[in-house]
C-alpha cells in the first residue's frame, strides 16, 4: 500500500492563513514528452501509481511536434522530430522508439539519401559533383568513428571533429561549394553543429551506438495522425478516464523547491505539487536559461558548470505549399550556394509517391547559423530567399509563388530553447555525469542526459526508464543514503549500458 494515493490529496491547494497546502504526490514528472511518459509508464510498470505529470503545453509529445498546414486540405507534417534513426532488427537490436512505431502502425519512408537531384546556381548538375566528394568524407568518417574508439578506450585527449576529419585527409576547400555541400550533408544535417564545434570521441559514441546497436536504416514518418500516435498509445492508459489527475496540461512550473525529504514545484497558476521525488525532463534548453525556472536551493556549482556546459542546436524545417508541383520526385533535393556554406541546402519534396500526393509539398532544411538567422527573420523574407534559390535551380522565372509558408522558431520557444543537444569538444563524460546526475531527490532525464544516444529519441526514452527505476530501486533498496551515494555525482555509465 506504499504507493496507494491518499483520497484526502486531490485537492490543489488550499490557503490556510499563510501556508499552502499542496497535492501531495509520490513522483511528480515534469515535462509530457519521450522521456516524460516514458518515466511515466516506467513508474507504473513498477508499481508506483501514485504519480503526477506537469506538461507545459496542451498536448504531449514535447518535441514531437505536429502541425497541420496547407489550404484547402490540411495535411499533418512535422515541425519537430521525424525520423526513427536506427530501427535495427533481429541481429541487432530493435529501437524502442520503431517498436513503438511498428505498434502503432506508423506510416513511414524509408530515407534514401542517393535518391536526389543536385544542383548549383545554374541549375540541375552531373550528381558525382556532389557524390564523389560524398564518398570522400565518407570514407574519412569511417576512419574518424574507429579513431575516437581507440581514444575513448585508452583516455586519449579529446579534438574537434573537424580536425579529426582533417587527420584522416578530408579537408574541403572553402572555395569548392561541392565539398562544403558534401561536408554539410555528412555533418551538419545530422548534427546541426558545425564539426569546429563538436567533440570528435562523443559524437563518434552516439553513431557508433545507434548505427551498431540498432542499424543505419531510417523512417520518414508522414504519418497523419502524427508521428507523436507513437507516444499517445503509451501515454493514454495511463491518463485517461479515472486517472485523468495524473496529468496536467497548460502548467507552467516556476520554482522547485527540495530538500532531504520532498520536492515541492511551483506553477504559474498558483498551484503547488509535493512530491518524495521529481523526475525533470526540461530540455537543456530550458535548463540553461535560469529566468525559465527557479531552484530552492539553487542548484550545486558542479550541476550548474554540467548544464552550462553542453550546447543546444537549432534544426529548422521550412513548410512551403505551392499551386502545384514543378520539381521532380526525388526524396531529396540538393543545393550547392556557392558563397554561403549551408544556404537552403536541403529540399524534400513530400508529394513523392507513397507520400503526401497531391500536397505541393516542399520543405526546406537549415540548421545551426542559418537556422538562427532564418527563426530571427520574416517568413515573407524568409520566403524571398528560398524563392530565389528555386529560380537559380529551375531557371524559370514563372515558377508560382507558395500559396503557405510555415517554421517553427524553435530557439524562441519557452519550453524547448532550441532542438536538442551536442556535445561540444574538451568537455569530460564527468561532466556529462554529472549533467545526467540526480540532486539529492530531484532526477534528470531527456536526451541530453543520455551518454550513448544523446541527440535522439531513443535517447530520451532510455533515460526517462532509467529515472524512473531509479526511484523504484531507492523506494525498495536499503533506505534513501543507502541508494545514491554522493547524490549521484560519481556514478559511471559504461557504453551500451541501457536502463
Amino acid at each position: 500500500m506504499r504507493f496507494a494515493r491518499i483520497a484526502a490529496t486531490l485537492t490543489a491547494f488550499a490557503v490556510v492563513g499563510n501556508a499552502r497546502t499542496c497535492t501531495e504526490t509520490e513522483v511528480v514528472i515534469l515535462g509530457a514528452g519521450v522521456a516524460g511518459v516514458t518515466a511515466a509508464e516506467t513508474l507504473h510498470k513498477n508499481g508506483v501509481e501514485d504519480f503526477i505529470v506537469l506538461e507545459y503545453q496542451d498536448r504531449i509529445g514535447g518535441r514531437m511536434h505536429e502541425v497541420t498546414f496547407g489550404k484547402g486540405q490540411q495535411y499533418v507534417v512535422e515541425a519537430g522530430a521525424n525520423w526513427v534513426h536506427g530501427t535495427g532488427g533481429p541481429e541487432t537490436h530493435v529501437n524502442p522508439i520503431w517498436d513503438l512505431a511498428i505498434k502503432a502502425n506508423l506510416r513511414t519512408l524509408t530515407s534514401d539519401v542517393e535518391n536526389a537531384t543536385v544542383y548549383d546556381q545554374t541549375g540541375e548538375i552531373p550528381p558525382e559533383l556532389l557524390f564523389n566528394a560524398l564518398k570522400a568524407v565518407s570514407d574519412a568518417d569511417s576512419k574518424v568513428l574507429a579513431d575516437a574508439g581507440i581514444r575513448l578506450h585508452h583516455h586519449l585527449e579529446d579534438r574537434t571533429y573537424r580536425a579529426a576529419l582533417r587527420r584522416q585527409g578530408w579537408n574541403p576547400k572553402e572555395t569548392n561549394q561541392y565539398e562544403q555541400l558534401a561536408d554539410y550533408l555528412a555533418f551538419d544535417s545530422v548534427t546541426a553543429a558545425k564539426a569546429k564545434e563538436t567533440s570528435e570521441i562523443y559524437t563518434a559514441v552516439t553513431t557508433n551506438a545507434t548505427a551498431k546497436f540498432f542499424s543505419h536504416r531510417e523512417e520518414f514518418s508522414f504519418d497523419q495522425r502524427g508521428f507523436s500516435i507513437i507516444l499517445r498509445n503509451v501515454a493514454d492508459p495511463l491518463f485517461e478516464g479515472q486517472n485523468a489527475w495524473r496529468l496536467r496540461k497548460n502548467t507552467i512550473v516556476k520554482e522547485i523547491e527540495h530538500d532531504d525529504d520532498s520536492v515541492t514545484v511551483h506553477s504559474t497558476d498558483g498551484k503547488c505539487v509535493r512530491a518524495k521525488y521529481a523526475i525533470m525532463t526540461f530540455s537543456l534548453g530550458v535548463l540553461q536559461h535560469p529566468e525559465a525556472v527557479k531552484f530552492t536551493p539553487e542548484l550545486p556549482r558542479w550541476k550548474k558548470d554540467a548544464i552550462t556546459s553542453f550546447e543546444m542546436v537549432t534544426y529548422t524545417k521550412i513548410f512551403m505549399q505551392f499551386p502545384h508541383s514543378f520539381w521532380p520526385k526525388n526524396q531529396y533535393l540538393y543545393y550547392a550556394d556557392p558563397n554561403t556554406r549551408g544556404y537552403y541546402p536541403l529540399f524534400q519534396p513530400l508529394d513523392v509517391p507513397g507520400v503526401l500526393e497531391g500536397s505541393n509539398i516542399l520543405v526546406v532544411t537549415v540548421v545551426n547559423d542559418q537556422a538562427y538567422r532564418v527563426e530571427r527573420q520574416s517568413e515573407d523574407k524568409t520566403q524571398a530567399e528560398i524563392m530565389e534559390v528555386l529560380r537559380k535551380i529551375f531557371g524559370d522565372e514563372t515558377i508560382p509563388e507558395p500559396i503557405g509558408i510555415f517554421y517553427a522558431r524553435w530557439t524562441q520557444m519557452p519550453w524547448s530553447y532550441g532542438s536538442y543537444s551536442n556535445w561540444p569538444p574538451a568537455v569530460s563524460a564527468q561532466t556529462h555525469r554529472n549533467l545526467r546526475a540526480n540532486v539529492g531527490r530531484v532526477f534528470f532525464a531527456g536526451e541530453a542526459t543520455s551518454p550513448n544516444f544523446s541527440g535522439f529519441l531513443h535517447g530520451a526514452y532510455y533515460e526517462g526508464k532509467r529515472a524512473a527505476k531509479s526511484i523504484t530501486s531507492c523506494h525498495d533498496g536499503p533506505g534513501w543514503g543507502d541508494c545514491m551515494p554522493d547524490r549521484g555525482r560519481v556514478g559511471t555509465t559504461p557504453i551500451l549500458e541501457f536502463a
